[in-house]
């Protein structure tokens, strides 16, 4: 199987991902359900570096694509950038790396949230500003 090494072209978050031996299944690979955590784990720490967001932010949506195994004890790192900015959500893209090839992409869109209100709400005119700063084409 071809390895594709990932593009890291400005406008993109890195976050490190530690492995845990609990994330193996029975074949001695990283369970796909990991994937998702690590989608997770990276789009919460991007939504708190960039815009202090995380509180404010549901999940609405989460597509994942598999390209390659990963095994305990590769190097495991999540890049984020945003791909789409609406009135109340963006759609972010993760690339999860092992070893510096990508074995898995996550599309989430994530929504601005009143958790009072339980409605969506729009994003701030700084809050859309920082998301824009992260769009890539």
């Amino acid at each position: 199987m071809m390895r594709v090494s990932a593009p890291t072209p400005a406008h993109t978050h890195r976050t490190p991902i530690q492995l845990r031996f609990s994330d193996t299944d029975a074949l001695g690979h990283i369970n796909n359900g990991s994937f998702v955590a690590y989608a997770e784990t990276a789009r919460l720490t991007f939504f708190n570096e960039i815009m202090d967001a995380s509180r404010s932010l549901i999940l609405a949506h989460i597509a994942v694509d598999f390209r390659l195994q990963i095994r305990f004890g590769e190097q495991v790192e999540v890049l984020t950038w945003v791909v789409a900015v609406g009135k109340s959500s963006a759609t972010v893209m993760h690339q999860i790396l092992a070893n510096g090839a990508v074995a898995g992409e996550a599309l989430a869109v994530v929504v601005c949230f009143d958790y009072d209100a339980q409605l969506s709400r729009p994003w701030t005119a700084a809050s859309r500003g920082q998301l824009e700063t992260w769009r890539r084409l």
